[in-house]
């Protein structure tokens, strides 16, 4: 039993106090989505990770897959104030919530691949702590769970007709996520098999795993210039090798600091959205 920080055990209560309905399948995960092969200052994220021995929130790192607004007063502090009806106003980045999706759908590539090629996939007993909403807390969500209380949350993301990389159910694990007690495995694009980043992941203490990896061919890249836009095809052409465009070629642009990272964030969006099998079934 996790002792929680009474900040955690208001904001959940808020939520439960708004969340109707049964639980989740027994064999539903949580997954933290992350690109392990970026840089904290000049140190890899997975070694970063692997020394704390546990994943911290933006409000800690000053890095996202996101919106970059966590500070006093910025989007994301706005946004958890309304959500977690003010438990977290007055406390410190460290007690605050960390962000994952609920992977109702059971893909290998996990629940929210839009924020990263790489996921923590949570032990069952984190779902004890953590609470849900639908759609992205960016769109002002009305409907909230928590783990006993989940489905509805599950039935209307089903339901809905969301692009493939909006389709998921945020979820925010409250507490400590703390490496070897809370993670299952580490899941990564086979495209890191053999370099620094695997032998980074090695160092993290908990199982690694491989999903089936993101591939996306230059000529798929070439036919949806309106989906991020022609400007961010044209960037991904440049980094594309040998007509293909992986996780880890937008990463050694990443790592170079020559380019624009919320640029890059959008060459990701095309290499997560056509480069996978599992949004084309």
């Amino acid at each position: 039993m996790i002792l929680m920080e009474s900040s955690a055990a208001r904001a959940l209560a808020h939520i439960a106090s708004q969340a109707s309905g049964g639980p989740a399948g027994p064999s539903v995960r949580v997954t933290l989505h992350f690109h392990p092969d970026r840089l904290v200052g000049q140190r890899l994220l997975l070694d970063v990770i692997a020394d704390d021995g546990v994943y911290r929130s933006q409000f800690e790192t000053g890095i996202s897959n996101g919106g970059l607004t966590a500070y006093p007063g910025g989007d994301r502090w706005r946004w958890e104030s309304s959500i977690f009806g003010g438990a977290y106003d007055d406390r410190p980045g460290a007690e605050r919530p960390k962000y994952g999706s609920l992977n109702f759908r059971g893909r290998r590539i996990g629940g929210s691949p839009r924020f990263g090629s790489a996921y923590l996939r949570l032990a069952p007993h984190v779902l004890a702590r953590t609470s849900f909403c639908y759609p992205d807390s960016v769109f002002a969500p009305q409907h909230f769970g928590v783990a006993d209380r989940l489905s509805p949350l599950i039935e209307m993301a089903e339901a809905g007709d969301r692009d493939p990389l909006d389709d998921y159910v945020e979820a925010h694990v409250h507490g400590e996520v703390h490496l070897a007690r809370d993670v299952e495995a580490l899941v990564l694009d086979p495209c890191y098999r053999k370099t620094a980043t695997e032998a980074a992941a090695r160092r993290l203490g908990c199982p690694i795993e491989w999903h089936d990896g993101f591939t996306l061919p230059v000529s798929e890249l070439r036919r949806n210039p309106s989906y991020r836009g022609p400007e961010f095809v044209k960037l991904g052409l440049s980094l594309a090798e040998d007509g293909l465009l992986t996780a880890g070629m937008i990463g050694a642009a990443a790592r170079t600091g020559s380019y624009d990272q919320q640029a890059l964030k959008r060459v990701w969006h095309y290499v997560a959205r056509f480069g996978t099998h599992e949004f084309k079934i």
